[in-house]
């Protein structure tokens, strides 16, 4: 990872190209917010006329009477290109572009991409953008951005450092934010990131003070090595990174060789990667923004760790309920004090009931009793996190409501709060103590699980390059070799010419199942290329001519003239295990739901590549369907143990530079002690040739 320079959020100097003295224009506002925001450097505006705004304006960059440390470039599309070259050619170190027609413009737009890297290439410039409307350094009283929402007076300071893939973002981010009284450090439109990845960027302010935690809005995934690397070091650094991620509903991936990538969307895959990273992703906007506070008191959980238990304290039961609706929708459930908790409640003078949360009623407005129930939830060792939840008394008599809760924080407690009503003058005190403060039930619930989802960064694995040469495909009897090689099981088979099926013994008993046995043939039931239950010599014989025959129908070119027969066996369930190299983060996992419904039910787990037993046994508890192999309700066990090693062993896939896509499907799950077996298998292969 190539690391941003220093010029890019602390310049001394900075040109802004394109400047516009018509304070209507877009191309007003950098000048306008620099001055405005108090900015200590020199600031160059260049453009066609002799003064912009009242200042000075030169013609071009060899005008200035030094090399700026920035040039924010506001010209289009051609101009900026034209900008960029002269910038690489005079050395400055950061340049951000604001034009768009790159990318997102089709292929046209991609070949100007192209041409800004070849113009960076060898310089000591660095691009922010194209396509961004700026950054900000709150602390450096730098604000160049073309971003309306920066006009206010008196931006609020902080310690949050937002970096967002969308321009826009940046702006709404900000005022949500100053609405709950809470400020920022930094804030950065990424663009389309040619040349300076949002990871990179985060990464330069790892070792300012100023900064305590991160905020990403994410479009998509890139640069994944460079956000691995940034979160790594946030982590070493008790530094939270939050994420909200858009893309929840888009379509899986189309060009996959199997369910693996229809069902390991983008969103799953960076699901996974942000997982990987240690970085919490959550799905409000309201959670990303009041998070940071929780995720700085509450701890990064270890793996195995028992399931995460809440405690609710509240003045109103109705608003409380909201918050454990909220968190028993995601699978969070809030617990009950214990009965020595109970008892401390009651030598307090406080009634501990008898129900989920503690409820005051209106004798918990005053501060004595608030403090005295928050004393003895956040003492019990059953909690993970106490949320205490405010009702009006929040809007009219903020005091009564945010004194015992501070002082119940003050020693760094795992405590949160929640008001019901619109109480933006009790959000706001409790902010600036620190304390998290939540304006909805849903963002409560949210930041909680996102607190309690996170993960310790894993290191990187070793992955070797992807071999060179073609791609092809492994017909399932040579998937079968491969499997066995790495330690998976398999039905046992036997291929053979379909001219000659039911002339010679097989090597187990019927019945069995009959397939057509072709590398091009992936989804054999569609050509209808499968048997089940067929159960003598003369019945193989009649399967395996009417399989071809139909896969020379459909199928014409292939010339398909093979079967693979198979022992039949009956498992206690089938999952789908799958492996494959993501374009963008890597080598991924996949656990779901076995068998042909497997896209519609889209019961899954992803995880990056490779796994160790552990988390292969996190897999196996997200996937629903495998609950039933669990010993539900006095039915048998599955071999739930040899499923975790054939998750682990398709993992370390990984290690070979040849497979970029191998997918069992059903591999079945038998009973405790018995193992598991592949029944169908795809590979694809690269490096090599058919």
């Amino acid at each position: 990872m190539r690391a941003a320079p220093a010029e890019l959020l602390s310049p001394a100097s900075i040109a802004i190209i394109g400047a516009s003295d018509d304070v209507a224009k877009t191309a007003s506002r950098p000048l306008r917010y620099l001055r405005g925001g108090g900015f200590g450097g020199a600031v160059y505006p260049i453009a066609r006329r002799g003064t912009v705004m009242g200042e000075r304006a030169f013609p071009s960059l060899a005008a200035l009477p030094e090399r700026p440390d920035h040039a924010f470039v506001l010209l289009p599309t051609e101009g900026a290109m034209e900008a960029v070259a002269e910038c690489a050619r005079l050395g400055i170190p950061a340049v951000t572009v604001l034009a768009g027609g790159f990318s997102e413009a089709g292929p046209e737009g991609a070949e100007r991409e192209e041409a800004l890297r070849d113009m960076l290439r060898g310089s000591g410039t660095r691009l922010l953008g194209p396509n961004s409307i700026g950054l900000v350094n709150l602390h450096h009283r730098m604000v160049l951005t073309a971003n309306a929402a920066f006009a206010e007076p008196d931006l609020p300071l902080g310690g949050a450092f937002v970096a967002s893939q969308s321009g826009s973002m940046i702006g709404a981010i900000l005022s949500r934010g100053r609405g709950r009284g809470l400020g920022f450090a930094g804030l950065v439109s990424v663009g389309a990131e040619v040349d300076l990845e949002l990871g990179a960027i985060c990464a330069s302010t790892l070792d300012d003070p100023q900064v305590t935690s991160y905020l990403l809005f994410l479009e998509t995934l890139r640069g994944a090595d460079a956000l691995r690397d940034f979160a790594r070091g946030a982590a070493e650094r008790g530094k939270p990174v939050i994420a909200y991620k858009l893309g929840r509903s888009v379509e899986a991936a189309e060009l996959a060789e199997s369910h693996t990538g229809a069902l390991a969307g983008e969103d799953d895959v960076a699901d996974a990667l942000l997982r990987d990273c240690g970085i919490a992703r959550v799905e409000t906007l309201e959670g990303l923004l009041e998070a940071p506070a929780l995720l700085r008191r509450l701890p990064i959980r270890p793996a195995g760790a028992r399931r995460p238990r809440v405690g609710v304290v509240t003045t109103t039961g109705g608003g409380a309920a909201m918050v454990v609706d909220n968190l028993g929708v995601r699978g969070v459930a809030v617990e009950p004090p214990s009965e020595s908790t109970r008892a401390k409640l009651a030598a307090a003078g406080i009634d501990p009931g008898h129900g989920r949360i503690l409820d005051l009623t209106l004798a918990g407005v005053k501060p004595e009793v608030m403090g005295a129930a928050l004393g003895a939830l956040l003492a019990a060792p059953e909690f993970d996190v106490v949320v205490a939840v405010a009702g009006s008394s929040s809007r009219f008599q903020p005091e009564l409501v945010v004194q015992p809760v501070v002082e119940a924080a003050r020693n760094g407690a795992h405590i949160a709060s929640f008001c019901v009503p619109e109480a933006p003058q009790a959000l706001a005190m409790l902010a600036e103590a620190g304390v998290p403060a939540f304006r909805t039930p849903e963002a409560c619930a949210d930041a909680i699980i996102a607190a309690f989802s996170r993960r310790a960064p894993r290191p990187r694995a070793a992955v070797p390059p992807a071999s060179a040469g073609c791609a092809y495909m492994l017909d399932e009897a040579e998937a079968y070799e491969l499997l066995a090689d790495i330690g998976v099981p398999h039905a046992p088979c036997m291929a053979l010419p379909a001219a000659r099926a039911g002339q010679e013994g097989l090597p187990f008993p019927y019945p069995v199942a009959v397939k057509i046995l072709h590398r091009d043939i992936l989804h054999k039931t569609d050509l209808g290329g499968v048997v089940l239950g067929v159960s003598s010599d003369t019945a193989l014989a009649e399967a395996a001519g009417r399989i071809v025959a139909s896969v020379a129908e459909r199928r014409p070119a292939l010339s398909a003239g093979r079967v693979l027969v198979q022992a039949m066996t009956k498992p206690l369930g089938e999952v789908l295990v799958g492996y494959r190299r993501d374009p963008q983060v890597g080598p991924i996992i996949l656990l779901a739901a076995g068998g042909i419904m497997t896209e519609i039910y889209r019961d899954r787990s992803v995880r990056l590549a490779p796994v160790d037993p552990d988390e292969a046994r996190e897999m196996i508890a997200e996937v629903r369907a495998l609950r039933a192999l669990e010993g539900y309700r006095g039915k048998p066990r599955g071999d739930m143990e040899a499923l975790v090693a054939a998750i682990v062993a398709l993992s370390r896939l990984v290690e070979r530079g040849d497979v970029a896509e191998c997918e069992i499907n059903p591999l079945m799950v038998l009973e405790e002690g018995r193992g598991v077996l592949a029944v169908d298998a795809v590979i694809r292969l690269e490096g090599g040739s058919r």
